[in-house]
């Protein structure tokens, strides 16, 4: 059944309304599974009733009018408990509800599944028989699977009103699709839907006849893509930060390596064609990349696989389009390339919205550089049937509204005319100490982690960079770096914010996030062979690299060292005794270098609980809260499934920066957060009345974090932190914390979509 499963889900997709996708599945689940009845109802809470949608067996004069009390008779009793009722005799089940005039009454086989999205019953999959029979197994399974399917399409009727006859529930939070808030700002416009115009999994191996005219043909279409990318650069000068901008270096630099323009060719030479190898390159690469934990650089497998289609639309010449874009433009798709939001007019551009990402992803970095408000992640966003809806994202919740209500739309432009006021006063921050109404100075910082940085994002405003990642250069290369090229690169980084310090991460791979030249399998990698574990597996690489950082701070001194994933005093030590040994041996051969302040970072529930002794043996220490959290809760937040239950405002997460704040007191030692916690302004009082010494975060963070540290007093996030810490859940922390950025007028940073 699995080849008429996919083509019913083919034909629901191209569907272009509600209507025809219930059609379709009534049609098609009862002749593919030779039942007499197949009815989609509808479960209408607020009219407290069920109501039939659509129906292949039943009189179709019944749809709209035919309706079931809430939760009464079968249908009920399966919105009810959430659960599958199947039954060979349905009369006879003391649940049965008798509906007259229904036609029901010859039907004995019942299988009722319910549609369920986020936790909510939207209605219910009726399937029904003549014959006194229950359902196989097999044909179970394949209608709960049209149902998690249909879950989505109601949903998105229902916020757009496309239910007609069957209301809405009232007020702003039922009425729109749930995403990851990317990028803050609200966007109102009318969506453009963008597709890959390049499919490199459709490409098929083909023998290469003339190896040099194909190596050619390859290398034209990669110098073209090269040369797009420096178009597309110059056009959004100006528009983005100096970080921003450097991601186009980086994929500048991807496109050139080994592991790919390389890889290639050889795969040529071996004797498929340019295309064919350019597939099983980008096939390879993904892979490599799929296995990373750190969300930062799995979201880079999304850059190859963009360049991948780049080069392939140049290796398969077509007619360039030119579009018509809407003059309040919102992007849809299922992910959105730097090259389709450079292709929109930036004056046209209002919003973007993906149905893959993370906050992480190149589109969200571009996006906060570019300031468009995005929404990623919209896991029930039916792309093919937005193209030219009215469509309002909110940038601050993750939030996307197709086809508003007249109150809705009102109630977002009063917020945006709001928003624009309150960004021209953040502006008037700039230059400003952050600094609390009692005195008290609070260091701001950035994280980074670009090949080439030449003046990082924030530069101005931070007091330094927090965090700087090394993995990337090492992963776009097909060998280690040498100690000359890293000197090099980490120099560039150094002087880039001198005399402000750079803390530098040492490198931070493993199984879980494996290098092209040292691929590795673990059954577990998210517990596995990573950060510190794998560097004190390998002290040659871990030796080389810190020395390059040594001589790269030569005159400058402004480098700090961060380990990370530190769970043993053990790993500590030996980290630090073979720092030492690497001055002693430069000092040995006439390098005039410095024991730099070296730090660590707590990422995992064990080093919190001995985070006091840990302490004792470094210069700070520097929390990691997206590890942290999702570790301390066991929660991938990039997973779909599970990441509504991901919440850095938890109870436990909160205490667990307590305890680590108290731990570094007690030994003298300054404590650094980075994550997104960093970065979020509700979080900012709460940290603040810790006594944190320093938050880290992405550029675009920096001002609105930095209006809230001047706008409150220590005493008073002391005040917070202790209601805070009284609080049961995430959401009740949230709460308070909203309100009390409306109580001191900052309320813009928060309340868009509440």
């Amino acid at each position: 059944m699995l080849d008429t499963l996919r083509r019913i889900l083919e034909a629901v997709d191209r569907a272009t309304s509600l209507n025809t996708a219930l059609n379709i599945i009534v049609h098609e689940v009862k002749r593919a599974i030779g039942a007499d009845v197949c009815s989609v109802w509808l479960t209408d809470t607020e009219r407290r009733e069920h109501v039939l949608l659509a129906t292949d067996g039943l009189p179709t004069s019944e749809v709209g009018r035919l309706r079931i009390p809430l939760n009464r008779g079968l249908i009920g009793r399966v919105a009810e408990r959430f659960d599958i009722l199947n039954l060979d005799d349905a009369p006879k089940h003391p649940c049965y509800l008798s509906i007259q005039h229904s036609a029901e009454a010859p039907y004995h086989g019942f299988l009722g599944v319910p549609i369920i999205l986020h936790r909510k019953v939207l209605g219910v999959l009726v399937l029904r028989r003549r014959m006194p029979q229950r359902f196989a197994d097999e044909e179970l399974t394949f209608v709960v699977t049209l149902a998690v399917q249909l879950a989505g399409a109601i949903a998105l009727a229902r916020s757009s009103g496309e239910l007609s006859g069957v209301p809405t529930p009232s007020g702003l939070p039922s009425r729109f699709l749930a995403g990851i808030a990317a990028a803050p700002g609200v966007g109102i416009g009318t969506a453009y839907v963008v597709y890959p115009t390049a499919d490199l999994d459709a490409v098929p191996d083909k023998p290469c006849p003339e190896t040099a005219a194909e190596i050619d043909a390859f290398r034209a279409a990669v110098d073209g893509v090269e040369q797009d990318l420096g178009r597309v650069c110059s056009r959004l000068r100006g528009m983005l930060r100096d970080e921003d901008q450097a991601l186009f270096d980086a994929w500048r630099l991807m496109l050139r390596s080994d592991t790919f323009l390389g890889a290639t060719i050889t795969r040529i030479e071996a004797g498929n064609w340019a295309q064919g190898a350019l597939r099983e390159t980008v096939t390879e690469l993904l892979a490599e990349f799929d296995r990373m934990d750190d969300t930062y650089l799995r979201e880079r497998g999304a850059d190859v696989r963009d360049l991948g289609r780049q080069v392939l639309l140049r290796l398969q010449p077509a007619d360039a389009q030119q579009h018509e874009f809407p003059a309040q433009t919102v992007l849809v798709g299922d992910e959105i390339s730097a090259m389709q939001i450079a292709s929109v007019p930036r004056e046209r551009l209002a919003a973007l919205v993906s149905r893959a990402g993370s906050v992480s992803s190149h589109v969200a970095i571009l996006a906060r550089g570019m300031g468009i408000p995005t929404a990623v992640g919209v896991q029930d966003l039916p792309v093919s049937r937005l193209e030219g809806r009215p469509v309002i994202v909110d940038g601050y919740r993750g939030r996307v509204y197709v086809q508003p209500t007249a109150v809705v739309s009102a109630e977002y432009r009063r917020l945006v005319i709001e928003e624009r006021a309150f960004s021209a006063e953040l502006d008037t921050l700039r230059g400003q100490p952050a600094e609390t109404t009692d005195g008290y100075s609070l260091p701001l910082y950035v994280n980074t982690g670009l090949v080439v940085e030449q003046r990082p994002a924030g530069g101005d405003e931070a007091a330094g960079i927090g965090l700087y990642r090394t993995e990337l250069p090492f992963m776009i290369r097909d060998r280690f770096p040498g100690e000359e090229t890293q000197v090099e690169h980490y120099r560039k980084v150094l002087q880039s914010v001198a005399p402000k310090p750079v803390n530098i991460r040492t490198l931070d791979v493993g199984g879980d996030k494996s290098l092209p030249y040292f691929p590795t399998e673990e059954p577990n990698p998210f517990l596995g062979w990573r950060g510190i574990r794998f560097t004190r597996d390998h002290p040659e690489i871990f030796g080389t690299q810190v020395r390059a950082m040594l001589r790269a701070a030569i005159g400058l001194d402004n480098l700090q060292l961060l380990l990370p994933m530190i769970t043993t005093v053990d790993e500590l030590d030996d980290a630090l005794l073979r720092i030492q040994r690497a001055v002693d041996e430069l000092l040995e051969q006439g390098h005039p270098v410095r024991m730099p302040p070296v730090g660590l970072m707590i990422e995992v529930p064990a080093a919190v609980y001995q985070a006091q002794i840990l302490a004792r043996r470094v210069s700070f220490l520097s929390v990691g809260t997206n590890d942290l959290t999702q570790y301390l809760l066991a929660v991938d937040r990039n997973n779909a499934r599970v990441a509504a239950l991901y919440d850095e405002f938890h109870p436990a997460v909160l205490r667990a920066l307590v305890q680590v704040v108290e731990a570094a007191r007690a030994e003298g030692r300054e404590v650094s957060v980075c994550g997104e916690l960093a970065g979020d302004p509700k979080a900012t009082p709460l940290l603040l009345g810790m006594g944190v010494h320093s938050l880290s975060m992405s550029a675009g963070s920096l001002l609105r974090v930095k209006g809230v540290v001047r706008s409150m007093s220590r005493s008073r996030a002391r005040e917070l932190l202790r209601e805070a810490l009284g609080c049961e859940s995430g959401e009740s922390v949230r709460r308070l914390l909203t309100d009390a950025l409306e109580e001191i007028g900052l309320g813009g940073l928060v309340r868009v979509g509440r």
